[in-house]
């Protein structure tokens, strides 16, 4: 498994899959490699070669944003290649320009292509140009691709004409949920709201927050997450919240039983995340039975149906949170009801899912390389604009 941060799974939904699939095969006795950063400290004494069973190679990365994903995959591929596998899952369609590598060391190869990383708002017009054409190699050098979101797979099939395999992410059901740990924080069961993501434009953490501030809500709202690069969102996260003490800015929490607790015992959970497909954050907390208000993207709806709450604009946010404040039975019964949607994903059947797709590569059963030759669309179809890159105006 090539082309994240890797295990122990501490950032983000890609290092989830990896954990929870690679724990499963091992489990299910297969050989699995993860390759896997340094630390900031510059050092991974602390984790050891193995991580639930599964091991781990730790390489460097250069620490720019542009860089850090595609050098520590070339380390990681070139690596690779010297010590081949059955077959290897790529996450990241940004780090197809070196699947031709894994190609020449006849490894069969199943890219993740995640989501609409061009949309991005960190990535300039240089940086969204590298993510499309990067779309186009994955499908070219890729035996197969993998999409975790029926609309990820339906931009494939559209744009490029070809098919993927549907493996999404696993929901953790939280069925008897405790809040001891919730003292820390000074909270109590079912009185504060929970945001949770990555500080960048296109998870909309700054205008929830703003929407929340401009609500008449009771409850504290607590956001938690941090993300490297991005001082200047960060600030403007901050600056929604201002000096209102119903926002509590926590920071990252990497302590999963007080996180499960955040999701499990929050009246919402709010989610902006609007470009990455399936989330595994909004999987777990609809898996933790918690009433969600979501940004209203197709990757949010597949996931909460009817059962979500959909905003667009901070006036959206302040409208659905004064209201789950104002019916908490009726909140309680849709978080009960996402819930029970919440076990449409399991983990065991998305091992079997990755399973049965190594299978195949090792055996050739898989598309191979296609014609990465994008369709044409009608005028104003296809909005190159990043997600993010509309102003939010006052009057919104």
């Amino acid at each position: 498994m090539v082309g994240t941060r890797g295990v122990p799974a501490r950032y983000g939904g890609f290092e989830t899959a990896i954990e929870e699939i690679g724990r499963r095969l091992v489990r299910d006795g297969h050989r699995v490699v993860v390759y896997c950063r340094h630390a900031d400290t510059g050092t991974d004494a602390d984790d050891g070669p193995r991580h639930l069973g599964m091991e781990r190679v730790t390489l460097p990365a250069l620490r720019r944003r542009s860089l850090e994903t595609l050098s520590h995959t070339a380390l990681s591929v070139a690596h690779l290649a010297a010590h081949r596998t059955d077959a290897a899952f790529v996450f990241n369609a940004a780090n197809s320009p070196l699947l031709p590598v894994l190609r020449a060391a006849r490894i069969p190869v199943a890219t993740h292509v995640d989501g609409l990383e061009w949309k991005r708002a960190k990535w300039g017009p240089s940086g969204r140009r590298y993510y499309r054409r990067a779309e186009a190699l994955a499908v070219r050098w890729s035996d197969a691709l993998i999409a975790d979101a029926p609309g990820i797979a339906a931009y494939y099939r559209e744009e490029f004409g070809v098919g993927t395999r549907l493996l999404s992410y696993g929901a953790p059901v939280q069925t008897a949920p405790g809040h001891d740990r919730l003292g820390e924080l000074g909270l109590q069961p079912g009185g504060f709201h929970v945001l949770v993501a990555r500080f960048e434009p296109e998870n909309h953490v700054e205008p929830l927050v703003r929407g929340f501030v401009a609500s008449g809500a009771t409850l504290p709202l607590v956001v938690v997450g941090s993300a490297p690069y991005a001082d200047e969102y960060t600030r403007a996260v901050h600056a929604a919240a201002g000096d209102d003490p119903r926002v509590r800015l926590v920071g990252g929490v990497w302590d999963a039983a007080l996180l499960d607790q955040l999701y499990a015992n929050a009246r919402t959970y709010l989610h902006g995340h609007s470009v990455g497909g399936t989330n595994p954050s909004l999987l777990r907390a609809i898996g933790a039975g918690t009433a969600t208000i979501a940004f209203d993207v197709s990757f949010n709806r597949d996931v909460l149906g009817d059962d979500g709450r959909y905003v667009r604009t901070p006036a959206d946010v302040a409208r659905e949170v004064e209201a789950a404040e104002a019916d908490p039975a009726g909140t309680a019964d849709r978080g009960r009801a996402l819930q029970e949607r919440a076990r449409q994903y399991d983990w065991d059947d998305v091992a079997q899912g990755y399973a049965v797709l190594a299978a195949d590569l090792a055996a050739r059963r898989v598309p191979g390389p296609q014609r990465a030759r994008r369709r044409p669309h009608a005028a104003g179809v296809l909005d190159d604009r990043p997600v993010g890159a509309e102003p939010v105006t006052a009057d919104d």
